[in-house]
């Protein structure tokens, strides 16, 4: 979810996604990530950004993001907090071919089951006619 209302106040402040990022410790492509919704903001950021637009944290932060919010990463002493998960925007095509991999490597799998299976046969055959 992009956070159309961050977005607007840090333009009526005239602060740059770079300012925000240093003020945060953070890089700037990370910071527009975060902007994008494509990584998460901790309460820790929510507050900081707020101190530093001078604006009250409600009024950045969207109404369903409040209830919604995984923490996952607090940059500004370097521990996780929350539940550390962390969510990336995998293509799906990537996604796909993985699963395409996984199936290739089960039927190997099971295929290497059988001839394994039949070479202990085959070898105590050869055992018992000793």
């Amino acid at each position: 979810m992009v956070k159309e209302n961050l977005i607007r106040v840090r333009k009526q402040k005239k602060f740059s996604q770079q300012d925000v990022a240093e003020h945060l410790n953070i890089s700037q492509t990370h910071y527009q990530r975060k902007e994008k919704g494509e990584v998460g903001i901790t309460d820790k950021e929510w507050e900081r950004i707020a101190k530093l637009l001078e604006v009250d944290v409600e009024e950045i932060r969207e109404n369903s993001e409040a209830t919604n919010m995984i923490q996952n990463f607090d940059n500004s002493y370097g521990n996780y907090v929350g539940n550390n998960n962390t969510y990336f925007n995998i293509p799906d095509y990537v996604l796909e071919n993985q699963k395409d991999y996984i199936a290739l490597l089960k039927e190997e799998n099971e295929r290497l089951k059988k001839e394994n299976k039949g070479l202990q046969e085959e070898n105590n055959l050869l055992k018992s006619q000793k």
